[in-house]
């Protein structure tokens, strides 16, 4: 059984080292807006991936269906929810 999405932040990997980040957020923005209102694009300088948000929850799982392992800049794109971050578990260490 599939759970739906929990929130409206994607992450999306695999993108072209071959691209400014500047010029990689902007056509994020453009692909994503095809499927719903995009509230922020951010691409990380020197890495392969970024963070999309978008307006709703079904708006942000639509573009996840339809564009994960899509051809993008020469690149399949991996789509996948950003999940919350789990509580770290201390490891009792101590400094004295």
């Amino acid at each position: 059984m599939e759970i739906g999405m929990q929130g409206r932040k994607l992450f999306v990997g695999n993108l072209s080292h071959c691209v400014t980040a500047a010029e990689e957020a902007e056509q994020l923005r453009a692909l994503f807006a095809t499927y719903g209102g995009v509230e922020q694009v951010n691409v990380l300088k020197g890495k392969r991936y970024g963070f999309v948000e978008m307006s709703s929850r079904g708006e942000a799982e639509k573009a996840k269906k339809e564009l994960n392992d899509y051809p993008f800049n020469g690149c399949l794109l991996r789509v996948n929810e950003v999940r919350p971050s789990r509580p770290r578990q201390r490891r009792g260490y101590r400094r004295h």
